[in-house]
């Protein structure tokens, strides 16, 4: 039967189409992980009372670059899979930049 061997190696989990997006893939784990960085101390600045002004600024800036970022990635991005990454990225990294502006922002 024609088709039931494959000839090649196992696609990548981003571009599974077979072809290699290498600035699309960097900008997509850059999206999740700056996102979920946001998203982790978002929570900590909610979670702890009195927490450093500095870790405000950064929960807030950190999900700013993400949301901007992300918006552009998904434009650009060329599998189902980085959009998967680059949305959860993008809200990950939105409830950072929440938690970050009700706390006072870029102003504390």
């Amino acid at each position: 039967m024609a088709g039931t061997v494959r000839n090649s190696t196992r696609p990548n989990i981003l571009h599974e189409d077979g072809q290699p997006h290498p600035v699309e893939n960097v900008l997509t784990i850059f999206v999740l992980v700056v996102g979920l960085i946001s998203f982790v101390l978002g929570l900590i600045i909610r979670n702890v009372p009195g927490v450093a002004a500095a870790l405000i600024i950064i929960a807030t800036a950190t999900g700013l670059l993400a949301d901007l970022v992300g918006l552009y990635v998904q434009m650009v991005s060329a599998t189902r899979n980085q959009r998967i990454l680059i949305v959860t990225g993008m809200i990950a990294g939105f409830v950072g930049l929440a938690m970050g502006l009700s706390k006072g922002g870029f102003v504390p």
